[in-house]
């Protein structure tokens, strides 16, 4: 059961908590139908999600075997064989397809489609792309935000958007950054020769600064004060600079690959500080 919920990767579903995000800046997570339409389309992302992740294991397991993290994934080191994680990435896209049907929309259906074929062209051949790589693993979040908006039919901020795309790509820089620093990339991520860290050390923190700027934007914003009938919002950036900079702080120590998962449940102030981010949002919105 662990190697198969270490395949499936249910501790990257935190990633999908995006999908709440149009609900939950909006005030009406106590609707229950819209709370309904926002879990049928978080799980049907962590399906898509799974088909995706195991896809993506079985077509580098070779190369996964010479990773020296990597490596003891249950597939590259045959824990799981192919067959059972085939049959398991059949059954996931079946649910994931299922599910967004319950909340069937064009929309809705095409955004979950359009993140399953990218993430499978990431795999066949994208991710050795430099920027487009990184390009569609922010894409990755952008739909997730997008599709939580559609499903709960509510309309998505632009100033959010762009905090979003800039935050992702923050992250996917950083990503990128350690690999280059720790992994030797030429054995186990091509793409990795057509960076330099002094390039990701500057777009990583042009893009952190585009971040906290769109997000302040929107803070104060005249829609913002106006929807959460406070302009106490903008007290909230000064938590967003604190989460970032411990997030640097992290990424600066390279002691792990960049992974943003791995990096958040490493670190319990800086689970601490989203927490206090999270709890302060939702008190503005329901109780205050």
């Amino acid at each position: 059961m662990c190697d198969f919920l270490k395949m499936i990767r249910c501790h990257h579903y935190m990633k999908n908590l995006l999908v709440f995000s149009a609900l939950a800046f909006s005030g009406q997570m106590t609707d229950p139908d819209k709370l309904l339409s926002g879990v049928i389309g978080f799980c049907a992302f962590c399906a898509a999600s799974s088909f995706v992740y195991i896809v993506n294991d079985l077509r580098d397991r070779e190369k996964d075997r010479l990773h020296p993290k990597k490596k003891g994934r249950p597939i590259a080191s045959g824990r799981i064989s192919k067959k059972t994680a085939a049959i398991t990435a059949i059954v996931c896209l079946l649910l994931a397809l299922g599910l967004i049907c319950l909340r069937f929309s064009i929309e809705s259906l095409t955004l979950l489609a359009a993140y399953i074929i990218l993430n499978l062209l990431y795999s066949w051949k994208l991710k050795d792309i430099p920027l487009l790589d990184v390009a569609i693993l922010v894409s990755g979040f952008f739909i997730r935000v997008l599709l939580g908006g559609v499903i709960t039919d509510i309309a998505v901020s632009n100033w959010l958007l762009l905090t979003v795309i800039s935050f992702s790509f923050f992250l996917s820089f950083g990503k990128r950054r350690n690999e280059l620093k720790t992994l030797d990339g030429s054995s186990t991520r091509a793409v990795l020769s057509g960076y330099t860290v002094a390039f990701l050390d500057k777009s990583m923190y042009l893009c952190l600064a585009l971040a906290v700027v769109f997000y302040s934007l929107w803070s104060v914003g005249d829609t913002t004060i106006d929807h959460y009938h406070s302009n106490k919002v903008v007290l909230s950036v000064p938590i967003v600079l604190f989460i970032t900079l411990r997030y640097c702080m992290d990424i600066e120590k390279e002691t792990s690959d960049g992974d943003p998962v791995e990096v958040l449940l490493h670190d319990k102030i800086l689970i601490l500080l989203c927490t206090a981010y999270a709890v302060f949002i939702m008190m503005l919105l329901y109780v205050l």
